[in-house]
């Protein structure tokens, strides 16, 4: 999902995108795309790739469903997938103009959200846990207690991302329940959680790469590349995987109906199923990626860092989120709704 969200374009973005030749314009979120990887591939193709940010997979939904986005690519969520492809604004790929495609890693080729990769193709995939700065506060940080039940050493330090469905199904697994739930008690005990720790934080902000590294805030719940990014510049800052159950995300990229630039969109799918590109785009934004090979090429302190290797009891605590029912997203928006207050 995730995302590292700035307000600042990676490369400035026209409000009134037109096709052209030789140009391609992608819809992804926010410091999410390597600026090298870019330079590649127009080096290589003499195609100028226009990126615009968005910051939640909502947003990004609304403004493609508003209709004269002048988009070519966007890259939603697992959980959002089938409910693009449902609406008829992403299309099935072309498989003969993607001669890579058989580089998806196998794991990541026949996925629930998308059987066969019929509409996407991998871009990146993490988690969401808690990041926390282990010199402010050194307790257990592999629990949703850290946001939910906040320490003391935390409260007013700790920053929550503004991300509905990672928040409320995070709350969801603490209290007993699975994603995308129904189960009103269970619903209810994680909105008072919610409602009740809110006091307790800094903010709901995104920025967490940066506010984590200067020590702004000594804890967030937060994506793991963007904690791996902060843990770099910030030795104290750790990564924990809430016991309780995480959320598993993986983002891919489609190519939208009322893509004008089509020819181009295909060249820069195939392009980003190469390995070594591929560990490019994990290389800037520090999450692992679904194409068989490209470990040869990723940077040397990915390849046991923590925050993307998840260790071995955590395993089983992390959930995929399912695309949720009608009702089940009308009783997280409400929640949410209500935090927002």
């Amino acid at each position: 999902m995730k995302k590292l969200f700035s307000a600042t374009l990676l490369l400035l973005a026209s409000t009134s995108l037109a096709s052209a030749e030789g140009t391609l314009q992608l819809f992804n979120w926010g410091n999410y795309t390597s600026p090298e990887l870019l330079a590649k591939f127009e080096a290589e193709t003499g195609i100028k790739v226009t990126v615009t940010d968005y910051d939640s997979n909502d947003a990004a939904l609304a403004k493609v469903e508003a209709g004269g986005s002048g988009f070519d690519l966007v890259v939603p969520s697992a959980n959002y997938v089938p409910i693009w492809a449902e609406k008829g604004l992403i299309v099935p790929l072309d498989d003969s103009k993607l001669k890579n495609k058989g580089n998806i890693a196998p794991e990541w080729m026949d996925v629930a959200w998308d059987k066969g990769r019929v509409y996407t193709v991998p871009w990146q995939w993490g988690s969401t846990g808690m990041a926390v700065n282990t010199k402010v506060y050194g307790g257990d940080i592999n629990t949703s207690d850290v946001f939910l039940n906040v320490p003391p050493e935390l409260v007013g330090k700790i920053n929550v991302v503004p991300e509905m469905n990672d928040i409320v199904n995070l709350a969801i697994m603490w209290a007993g329940g699975q994603p995308c739930t129904e189960d009103t008690e269970v619903l209810k005990k994680a909105r008072d959680a919610l409602i009740a720790a809110k006091p307790n934080w800094i903010s709901m902000d995104y920025g967490a790469t940066e506010k984590l590294s200067n020590n702004d805030w000594a804890a967030s719940v937060n994506w793991n590349g963007s904690t791996m990014r902060a843990r770099l510049a910030n030795p104290d800052v750790k990564y924990g995987y809430p016991k309780e159950g995480y959320v598993l995300w993986m983002d891919s990229i489609g190519v939208l109906k009322d893509a004008q630039n089509v020819e181009e969109a295909y060249k820069f799918i195939d392009f980003i199923m190469i390995p070594e590109n591929a560990a490019m785009i994990s290389g800037f934004a520090r999450y692992a990626n679904g194409i068989a090979g490209s470990d040869a090429f990723m940077p040397e302190d990915m390849k046991t860092a923590p925050e993307v290797v998840i260790p071995e009891e955590f395993k089983a605590a992390g959930r995929f989120l399912p695309t949720c029912s009608a009702k089940a997203q009308e009783y997280m928006t409400a929640i949410w709704t209500e935090l927002q207050k």
